[in-house]
């Protein structure tokens, strides 16, 4: 059981305790000694730590991604709060709560998983309804799909983050039926929840929030389109054209064949989602990389690389 989280280590405090390892380099000081530099986190932050004796040694117990036993004091150097590390201990289980060592959504899971669920209560279409209960009663898949990240590097890259972006997602969409009356609901509502399923298999928060060899192979769309395949299969009676209208919107959600879609969007219901899960994921990338930027008097942010801009946080104060 971790006690000791990165958030609450002080200079001077003594550290025993486990920790996820997310970078491991050697290193050599001027006098030609080797030593480890490490990054090493939590579900509540990141910090550095270096290893100065017996180097070469303990480098060779562990590996990046893995979760270690850390013997370490926490030290100042340069007004920047280090670790300065005796001991690394591998761990032989990786029986871990995931949710310890990795950022976690900011809101409750079994609460988004409830809300859910109440909202697939209320789809009228009896395929669609069943289709939808039969993916969240089945234990592995759920159990994934309340835990798996949306993505690896852009947007909902944490613990949960899969379920907050499609249920946000769904509301979106559950509005926006409204507005337009001669939409579809109930393929929405469908299309919201099912669109990212196959990043349940595509990735992994088992350590570092990574790919599978299936969805660098693959990726999740065909993955995704496989899974609604072999659940439409269950069911008897399924209408063809209904089937074939979900399968589109799972193969078009990327919305332009450059951006890994095999199909743009060609229903109004696929056009639909593509651009509601496009704006979630956007909002929310622009809100991660905003809360993590540094505050200072110009009310921006630093250059972020994948959307090759600077984004205004507004200025406080005046």
């Amino acid at each position: 059981m971790k006690s000791v989280f990165v958030k609450d280590i002080r200079a001077g405090s003594k550290v025993d305790d486990l920790f996820l390892v997310t970078l491991k380099n050697v290193a050599y000081s001027q006098k030609g000694s080797p030593y480890l530099v490490m990054k090493l986190r939590d579900s509540t932050g990141e910090i550095e730590g270096r290893v100065w004796d017996n180097a070469g040694e303990l480098e060779k117990r562990f590996k990046k991604g893995d979760i270690v036993r850390i013997s370490c004091r926490a030290v100042s150097f340069k007004n920047i709060l280090q670790l300065s590390i005796t001991d690394v201990a591998p761990m032989e289980t990786r029986d871990f709560d995931a949710a310890d060592y990795l950022p976690v959504s900011k809101f409750d899971i079994e609460t988004m998983f409830s809300e859910l669920l109440a909202i697939i209560g209320t789809v009228h279409d009896p395929y669609i309804k069943l289709l939808l209960l039969n993916f969240m009663s089945d234990a592995e898949t759920a159990e994934k799909f309340r835990k798996a990240p949306a993505a690896k590097g852009l947007h909902h890259v944490y613990v949960g983050g899969l379920l907050e972006h499609s249920l946000s997602v769904t509301r979106l969409l559950d509005h926006i039926s409204g507005h337009y009356p001669s939409v579809n609901r109930d393929l929405l509502i469908a299309g919201g929840i099912l669109h990212d399923i196959g990043k349940t298999k595509e990735l992994t928060c088992d350590g570092l929030i990574d790919y599978t060899d299936e969805g660098r192979l693959i990726g999740h769309i065909i993955i995704g389109l496989e899974m609604l395949d072999a659940q439409i299969a269950l069911i008897e009676g399924f209408p063809q054209q209904l089937a074939v209208e979900l399968r589109h919107m799972v193969l078009s959600h990327h919305g332009m064949l450059e951006f890994g879609s095999p199909k743009r969007p060609k229903t109004i219901e696929a056009a639909i989602l593509h651009q509601i899960d496009d704006l979630d994921a956007k909002v929310n990338a622009f809100r991660e990389f905003m809360d993590g930027s540094p505050d200072d008097e110009s009310g921006w942010t630093p250059y972020h690389r994948l959307f090759d801009r600077f984004i205004y946080k507004g200025k406080t104060g005046n």
